[in-house]
């Protein structure tokens, strides 16, 4: 297989503007030569998809020529395309629509054979394992967890752990630690705003503004572990 995939944890990093910090991981995977991308825009709650579309192709070269998915166009405008780009929202709504599409085998398949796979916060975490490591709430059931699968771990996007004072809810490292023990053999990688994973050619790296964290389970101790920026992870891979 000749998996070429970029999973971006946020559109928007800081102040910054709309996939400013993404486009030039995008173009870099992309390339420079004009190409066909299907955008898969079911993460969005809002079905004025269009518009959605039209933020994305604003914000990236206009050499690529950005086709929208649509549930009554999906398989022919994903069969056809070069590249595949998914954006953030929920991603309970991105899982139950695409298999609603009837079209996820076919994302698989194509990803398999090479072409670029290129998501954004919901549209990184369905290229895990599952999606049991959201952030989103459930607010319709897609039937089932299972996602892609072209990482066997999880990813959690806009990753950061802040304890708000007079605020007794979990953190996110509770909640991820709870997944931990339930799940002890699945590592989770949590990426903070302007990070991403980067597959190409076999190899993992761990991209972007900063660090990311290793959430695994050793002998049923939960370890939390610093992954710094440019780090080669393809034994993650295994």
């Amino acid at each position: 297989m000749n998996q070429r995939i970029l999973a971006l944890s946020s559109s928007r990093t800081g102040n910054g503007g709309y996939l400013e910090a993404a486009a030039p991981m995008i173009g870099k995977l992309l390339g420079t030569h004009p190409l066909t991308a299907a955008f898969i825009p079911f993460a969005s709650v809002d079905t004025a998809y269009e518009n959605y579309t039209h933020a994305v192709s604003s914000a990236l070269p206009a050499i690529y020529n950005i086709i929208t998915v649509m549930p009554g166009n999906a398989w022919d405008v994903i069969a056809s395309a070069e590249a595949i780009i998914t954006g953030g929202g929920n991603t309970f709504k991105l899982l139950h629509d695409l298999y609603k599409a009837n079209v996820m085998d076919l994302i698989k398949e194509k990803i398999n054979n090479g072409t670029p796979y290129i998501g954004w916060s919901a549209g990184a975490n369905i290229t895990g394992a599952t999606i049991g490591t959201t952030n989103d709430m459930p607010i319709i059931d897609p039937g089932t967890f299972r996602a892609l699968g072209f990482f066997p771990f999880q990813i959690n996007p806009h990753y950061h752990n802040i304890q708000l004072p007079g605020f007794n809810g979990e953190t996110r490292d509770q909640r991820l630690q709870e997944f931990i023990t339930l799940h002890p053999a699945v590592p989770v990688i949590a990426l903070p705003e302007g990070t991403a994973l980067l597959l190409d050619n076999g190899t993992l790296q761990l991209t972007g503004a900063g660090d990311a964290i290793l959430f695994t389970n050793r002998n049923n101790q939960l370890l939390k572990k610093t992954l710094p920026v440019n780090s080669d992870l393809t034994c993650l891979l295994q």
